[in-house]
């Protein structure tokens, strides 16, 4: 028996479980129990009462993007064709994995241009008659999720049927049975965004202090002081700014219940930390950093959000200052430059952070130059490990391990702690204790000039082999001559690199997206000064 191999997986469980809160836990054996004894329901059909709901007023929010057309559905960039007609889609449909049965679900498409009436009420009937008890289409999350598109679609197409309402009805009394209190973060918090939508809609007063009480205590805690959502996600704080906005927009132009302007006005400060830190961490072409669990062409863009946002009434949209979310930017003669110095994400909901401690993103005259390799798919196996892991960051590698011990999909067990030893608004200094199992603190220093950035790295103690590794974007081709890289209009030169070499990566473009890419590889012991000159 190999000893070592279990206590090396005991104490993996132990920093993986430590942090998990209480209600976490509880929820998750009380829903797992609970499941036993209802399996005698699953695979009934969804039963349900005929109900009334009311149509609601919108200012125009921000379409979805398209992914159904004449019968094929394209999500994370996998179509399906079922048949050509939507009496023939099959709703249970699993063949590209979870992720994008899901969206399926979701019914993102009811928004998309140009789907109309007679459509939208056709995929909903066809829905309605296939979902049943104990699918996956009746989970927390996805009813959260298509409970707002259906009741925009509803009210926008002035749409009046007691069986579509008496279905929604029953979805979202599944729904308060079974609140993501076992994972919290964006879950919990996608829930209670749905439930205002629903109880707005069906003018159920329960409902409404129920998600009330919810989003005071959860925006409270999960936008942070500087704006951020707090599990670090570039692409999950446009989502989410996106549903608080249609909030927003909700209670401006529907008044139902008493109390509700100061939810109103507590969801409007809020929406405007969140835009003010997306303005900041966004880059001048429109883009975000791909740090974390984030990629294209799943969130709204930035500029639609600031656009929705304007429409609501915010008016201009600062850009905030960059603090607890660890996230620091600088912007200097035709570059910027978004680095990392915070936690990789919370303590209890770490499943969207990434090994990327120190980390940095880079743009060179408005275009991608230095990149995180990005995220491709959340299935797990070898390459989400990968796509998370630390050598597919612009930081530093300690003996082939991870910063941070990322494993499981979702799962975080060491994590790196981060301190800021100095800074001001040019230079940045910091350690984090990732490596720290190995004897070893790692420190990094920023130092940034108009045309220049200087990063110095330095191991605190012993290590066997360390590099530094930076990732190019796929469109460019960076050429290695006596140990300087040239790229463009750019040069990296290193001080105390024992040897320079470029290798090969796959650079995620979207989900099930890659494309080749270069990435120069350092390898020092010690300290490392690179030097990053612009012209």
């Amino acid at each position: 028996m190999d000893f070592s191999s279990l206590s090396g997986n005991a104490l993996r469980y132990y920093h993986t479980l430590r942090h998990l809160r209480p209600q976490q836990l509880f929820f998750q054996i009380y829903y797992r129990t609970r499941r036993v004894f209802e399996r005698h329901s699953t695979g009934r059909p969804l039963e349900y009462v005929a109900c009334s709901g009311s149509l609601l007023s919108f200012a125009p929010f921000v379409p979805k993007h398209p992914s159904w057309e004449n019968g094929a559905f394209t999500f994370l960039n996998q179509t399906k064709t079922f048949g050509g007609n939507i009496g023939a889609i099959d709703w249970e449909f699993s063949g590209y994995g979870k992720l994008w049965a899901y969206n399926l679900s979701y019914f993102d498409f009811l928004l998309q241009p140009g789907i109309d009436r007679e459509t939208g009420l056709s995929l909903i009937d066809g829905f309605m008659v296939k979902v049943h008890r104990g699918s996956t289409k009746l989970e927390p999350y996805p009813i959260s999720l298509r409970g707002i598109n259906w009741i925009k679609f509803l009210s926008q197409h002035q749409v009046r049927d007691a069986e579509i309402d008496g279905s929604l009805h029953a979805q979202y009394q599944i729904l308060l049975r079974n609140l993501e209190y076992h994972l919290l973060g964006n879950h919990l918090l996608e829930n209670a965004f749905s439930l205002l939508f629903g109880a707005v809609y069906f003018g159920e007063q329960s409902w409404f202090d129920k998600s009330r009480k919810l989003l005071l205590r959860e925006l409270q805690e999960q936008v942070l002081a500087d704006g951020a959502h707090f599990e670090l996600s570039p692409m999950y704080h446009q989502i989410l700014l996106d549903r608080l906005l249609d909030c927003v927009n909700l209670l401006q132009n529907n008044q139902r219940f008493s109390g509700q302007e100061q939810l109103l006005d507590f969801m409007q400060e809020k929406s405007v930390l969140m835009l003010g830190w997306l303005k900041a961490v966004s880059f001048s072409d429109g883009s975000i950093p791909h740090v974390n669990d984030a990629t294209d062409g799943i969130a709204p863009a930035s500029n639609e959000l600031f656009a929705y946002a304007e429409r609501l009434g915010f008016g201009e949209i600062r850009r905030g200052a960059l603090r607890d979310s660890g996230y620091r930017k600088f912007e200097g003669s035709g570059y910027e430059c978004l680095f990392d110095v915070g936690r990789i994400g919370p303590d209890y909901i770490p499943g969207h952070a990434h090994a990327d401690t120190f980390n940095l993103v880079l743009h060179v005259q408005g275009r991608q130059f230095l990149v995180d390799a990005g995220t491709s798919t959340y299935e797990k196996g070898a390459l989400r490990d990968e796509e998370r892991g630390t050598a597919a960051h612009n930081t530093v590698v300690v003996n082939g391990e991870n910063s941070s011990d990322v494993w499981g999909g979702f799962r975080v067990g060491r994590a790196a702690r981060v301190k800021v030893l100095e800074e001001d608004e040019n230079n940045v200094l910091a350690e984090h204790d990732g490596y720290k199992h190995l004897g070893l603190i790692h420190r990094r220093f920023w130092g940034f000039e108009e045309s220049r950035i200087v990063i110095l790295d330095e191991l605190r103690g012993r290590a066997d082999k360390a590099e530094a590794r930076f990732h190019f974007d796929h469109v460019l081709n960076p050429l290695l001559d006596s140990g300087v890289v040239t790229c463009q209009d750019v040069q990296l030169s290193f001080r105390g690199a024992l040897s320079v070499y470029c290798e090969t990566y796959r650079q995620a473009l979207g989900f099930n997206h890659n494309m080749e890419a270069r990435c120069v590889v350092v390898k020092f012991s010690g300290t490392l000064e690179t030097e990053i000159s612009i012209t």
